[in-house]
């Protein structure tokens, strides 16, 4: 068995506008940074045997502190980047909606199947993300290993958890710089905690995308 501990970054300024934040190389912002600060105290003292995170800048951020303060070099892995909405990385919502509507409205169907225009569909992201998590695994049998990654490589892994399938918005909180356990046996992934923010409690309120507002509902009229 390997115990996984599981980290979304800090926060960001897309994630504050709401943006499709995908491949883009944002930093974290001033809360973000303190979220990281955090989270490097409340895992200190922790059994922790290596450090992971997405080689993009914002979970870089995040981790290093945390690697710091277990004393071990954080390694990157591409592999664990977000997923990448092509020509709508960087994008807010509104933005979307008025430059690329007919994507938008593929969006809202929450298909596995469906890519924004030169991004990666659910499918395909969804291969990429747990050929990576079982990398990491095959590495490191018996042991605990941190990785720090994003909001959409979390929901791939917790619908791996819980059978679900890869259409439809997401069913379970996210948010940043939350704390999730896993452990993995056998390939198969099991929960043991999921979304701690005792760390962050008194930070101000996170920005929420919440993609059940968004999705069409059977013989529902599409949200505005």
């Amino acid at each position: 068995m390997t115990e996984l501990v599981l980290i979304r970054h800090g926060e960001t300024d897309m994630n504050r506008e709401l943006r499709f934040q995908g491949h883009v190389n944002v930093g974290l912002n001033a809360i973000g940074l303190e979220q990281a600060r955090r989270l490097a105290a409340r895992m200190a003292g922790e059994p922790a045997d290596a450090v992971y995170a997405s080689d993009l800048l914002r979970a870089r951020q995040t981790a290093e502190p945390i690697a710091g303060e277990l004393a071990l070099p954080p390694v990157p892995e591409s592999g664990l980047r977000e997923q990448h909405f092509g020509r709508v990385d960087g994008m807010r919502v509104d933005d979307i909606q008025r430059e690329h509507p007919e994507a938008w409205a593929g969006w809202l169907r929450f298909d596995e199947d469906f890519a924004m225009p030169d991004g990666e569909s659910t499918r395909a992201f969804h291969a990429r993300v747990i050929e990576a998590v079982q990398r990491l695994v095959a590495a490191h049998p018996k042991q605990t290993v941190v990785v720090v990654t994003h909001g959409g490589v979390l929901d791939m892994i917790y619908r791996t958890a819980r059978s679900l399938g890869l259409s439809g918005p997401r069913q379970s909180d996210i948010p940043n710089a939350g704390l999730n356990r896993i452990r993995v046996r056998d390939g198969a992934f099991d929960i043991v905690t999921w979304a701690d923010t005792r760390h962050l409690t008194d930070l101000p309120p996170q920005p929420v995308y919440d993609q059940q507002k968004f999705a069409v509902k059977p013989g529902k009229p599409k949200a505005a």
